[in-house]
C-alpha cells in the first residue's frame, strides 16, 4: 500500500519555506505521494449567517496548480495529488492545459482527483452551473483525455466544441491518471464506468466494505477488471488515537485499498514542524505497510 500524506492545506501558512520544507520532509520520511484540497473561493459569514459549510472566506486554499509548479521543482520523487480538484467549476482545456504542464516539470508525477464540490456560491463566483455539474463532469474527463492523448482534437459534445485544436506541452503520462472522490451511487458508477481510482471518506467498517463490493462489482458490470480502479483510504490523526494507526491501516489494506493518505490537519499542531513530527511518528508506526 502506498502511504502519502495530506498537504496541511489551512494550517500550514503562507511561508514558501515552510512549505518546500513540509514537501521535502514528507519525501525523505518515505511518503509516496502529497495530497492537496482545493477551493478557490470561500463564502464570507457575514451575509450568511446559517452557513454550515466547513470552510468559508477566512479559511486559506492553496492553488493546486501553482503549488504543484513550485513543489515539483522541490521534490524528486513525491507524487503530487489533487484530493479533489473541483472540475466542473473549471475550464476543462484550461485544466488540460495546466494538468499537463504540471505533469510535463515534475516528470509524471501528477494524478488528477476531481470532484463535483458542494459549494454553490463558489460555482456562482466562477460563472459555472451547480445544478449540472455532475453529468458535466463525465464530459470533463472525455475531453481530458483526448487533451492528453492525442496532439489534435476535435470534439463536439453537450457542453464542450474543440475544432482542430490541442495542447502542447502534452503530459509526461498518456493520460494522466484520473480518480474521483465521493461515494453516492450514481458517483460510484462514473467510477466504475470511467476512473483509475476512487478517494472514499470512511473508516475501514461494515459501510466501507459495502461500498467497496459495490464499486467492484459496478467496475466488472462496466467491462473491466475488478482491480482496474485504486483505492485511496484517509487517516486522520485527530480521529484516531496512535494506538489504532496500524490496525486503521492494515483493515483498510484487507478492503483493498492500494493507498492511503495521512491527514494531520484539525489535531491542534500549531507549526508545519509539529506537522512533520507527527508524520515521522505514524511513518515509525506504519513502517511495515509502506512500499
Amino acid at each position: 500500500m502506498r502511504i502519502g500524506v495530506v498537504f496541511p492545506q489551512v494550517e500550514i501558512g503562507n511561508n514558501p519555506a515552510a512549505i518546500r520544507e513540509y514537501a521535502q520532509a514528507a519525501e525523505a520520511l518515505g511518503y509516496r505521494h502529497l495530497l492537496v484540497y482545493d477551493h478557490v473561493l470561500g463564502a464570507s459569514r457575514a451575509t450568511r449567517p446559517d452557513w454550515r459549510g466547513p470552510y468559508t472566506s477566512e479559511t486559506p486554499f492553496h492553488e493546486p496548480f501553482v503549488l504543484f509548479g513550485f513543489l515539483a521543482a522541490c521534490t524528486q520523487q513525491l507524487e503530487l495529488v489533487t484530493g479533489v480538484l473541483i472540475l466542473p467549476q473549471r475550464q476543462t482545456a484550461l485544466v488540460a492545459k495546466q494538468a499537463a504542464e504540471v505533469d510535463v516539470l515534475s516528470g509524471g508525477r501528477l494524478r488528477l482527483g476531481i470532484g463535483v464540490g458542494w459549494n454553490a456560491v463558489e460555482y456562482e463566483g466562477l460563472n459555472e452551473d451547480f445544478r449540472t455539474r455532475g453529468v458535466r463532469s463525465e464530459e470533463q474527463i472525455a475531453v481530458l483525455r483526448a487533451l492528453w492523448n492525442d496532439p489534435v482534437v476535435t470534439y463536439r459534445g453537450r457542453w464542450h466544441t474543440i475544432d482542430a485544436a490541442g495542447i502542447n506541452p502534452q503530459p509526461a503520462q498518456r493520460p494522466i491518471p484520473i480518480w474521483i472522490g465521493g461515494e453516492a451511487d450514481i458517483v460510484i458508477q462514473r467510477i466504475a464506468r470511467m476512473a483509475d481510482g476512487w478517494f472514499p471518506q470512511l473508516p475501514p467498517d461494515d459501510t466501507a466494505r459495502v461500498q467497496v463490493e459495490r464499486l467492484r462489482a459496478a467496475t466488472v458490470a462496466a467491462g473491466r477488471a475488478a482491480e482496474e480502479v485504486g483505492i485511496e483510504a484517509r487517516l486522520s490523526i485527530k480521529d484516531q488515537p496512535e494506538a489504532a494507526w496500524l490496525e486503521y491501516a492494515t483493515a483498510w489494506r484487507a478492503l483493498g485499498a492500494t493507498h492511503l493518505c495521512i491527514n494531520t490537519m484539525g489535531a491542534g499542531l500549531p507549526t508545519p514542524a509539529a506537522h512533520i513530527a507527527v508524520l515521522e511518528r505514524v511513518r515509525d508506526v506504519l513502517q511495515p505497510l509502506m512500499e
